[in-house]
């Protein structure tokens, strides 16, 4: 009973130093968005890097992963061809995805034994996305955008960004929080690492960004963005270019309105001069021919 006590107080103090992070290991967290670059700093680097391995884990703990070892990459893993060894032993991963969150250990081995402390890099991804496949969207579709933090430290990332004070919410294009009383978004959050925004596009919505935001206390972190393309004609352009939304200038907002109506009216003008002006032409040949024969019919009678 005494050594079954013993070994159930042992592992209650090894889950509460991972729990905790009081298990003497360096760590650091990395927040990145995906499709960017990122380098993992080795905290614990022997010279010539000879000595440094590095270790993925994922979602689970079981998912272990060695990326290098002794200073060389390995070959025979996914994501081979986007990681590489950099200044200082890093770790560099190329066109980072969702799929490479995670926890990236450094550690030193000489002669097959381990040197000093682990250095633990913890990498969080965030990550932005359309409900729409498509690359451009119709004026008054609706569209929804997710805004996902891929995030393992441990525990839960619902858990993890609770405790650690980290907030996830868009931003319009001035940098203003998004507010749910704004009758044009409906903004909704399925969790803590996770934030939806439904709306339904404007003409003057074309090439605009969402930015969906991570703050930790009054810090802004990271942030990804979406650029929405608006699939329209000319008219939906002009619309664009002449709308009141772009004026900020009250008193300059009926003078655009104006124009633009004024120059939808000359274009409608054009549009349908061009259209009539092939058969105006026709009828003019047909009565010239009509007029010739009738000139020499009366030259004949005579």
């Amino acid at each position: 009973m005494a050594d079954k006590g013993h070994l159930c107080l042992r592992g209650l103090i090894f889950l509460s130093s991972l729990l905790t992070g009081t298990s003497g290991i360096d760590e650091t967290h990395v927040f990145i968005k995906s499709g960017e670059n990122v380098h993992l700093s080795c905290n614990n680097a022997l010279p010539d890097c000879k000595s440094t391995h590095w270790i993925y884990n994922g979602i689970s703990h079981s998912e272990t992963v060695e990326l290098t070892a002794g200073g060389i990459k390995k070959t025979g893993i996914e994501r081979h061809e986007r990681l590489s060894l950099g200044y200082n032993c890093s770790l560099n991963i190329m066109n980072v995805t969702e799929e490479d969150y995670g926890s990236y250990t450094c550690r030193q081995y000489v002669n097959d034994k381990q040197q000093g402390t682990d250095a633990r890099v913890s990498l969080h991804v965030l990550r932005v996305s359309s409900s729409s496949s498509q690359t451009e969207i119709s004026a008054g579709r609706s569209v929804t955008l997710s805004c996902q933090l891929y995030s393992f430290a441990g525990v839960s990332c619902d858990r993890w960004i609770h405790s650690e004070g980290i907030e996830l919410f868009w931003v319009n294009q001035a940098g203003v929080k998004l507010m749910r009383s704004d009758s044009r978004y409906q903004i909704s959050a399925p969790g803590h690492c996770i934030s939806t925004l439904n709306t339904t596009l404007l003409n003057e919505d074309h090439n605009r960004e969402w930015r969906c935001q991570l703050t930790q206390g009054n810090q802004v972190k990271i942030s990804a963005t979406y650029t929405v393309k608006i699939s329209a004609g000319f008219w939906s352009h002009l619309t664009t270019t002449l709308s009141p939304n772009m004026i900020t200038d009250p008193g300059k907002t009926e003078l655009s309105r104006t124009t633009g109506s004024l120059f939808r009216e000359i274009l409608i003008i054009l549009e349908t001069a061009v259209f009539a002006a092939p058969t105006v032409i026709l009828l003019q040949i047909i009565c010239a021919r009509r007029a010739g024969r009738k000139n020499s019919q009366h030259l004949e009678e005579i």
